[in-house]
């Protein structure tokens, strides 16, 4: 079973790298720290509406994702499974 736990680590290093990314990747809705080091100068020049609901929603399935691997490792750690 140790082959199962690396191999979901690793998953997790991943999924936890790419919702990063991800989470970078949205646009600044204003008033944030964004504004404060001049993230507000480029609001016009923004995604498409079809480009930020489909950054939503990847970012919301890795996140679960994300979530459901993290509470599988800590159940099988803690009964023994790995």
């Amino acid at each position: 079973m140790t082959a199962v736990k690396i191999t979901l680590e690793i998953v997790v290093v991943l999924l936890s790298c790419l919702l990063t990314l991800l989470i970078l990747m949205h646009k600044g809705k204003g008033g944030g720290l964004s504004d404060m080091f001049g993230g507000g100068l480029t609001q016009n020049a923004g995604t498409s509406g079809v480009a930020e609901k489909n950054l939503n929603r990847w970012t919301v399935i890795i996140a679960l994702l994300w979530v459901a691997i993290i509470i599988a490792l800590g159940l099988m750690s803690k009964f023994g499974l790995i």
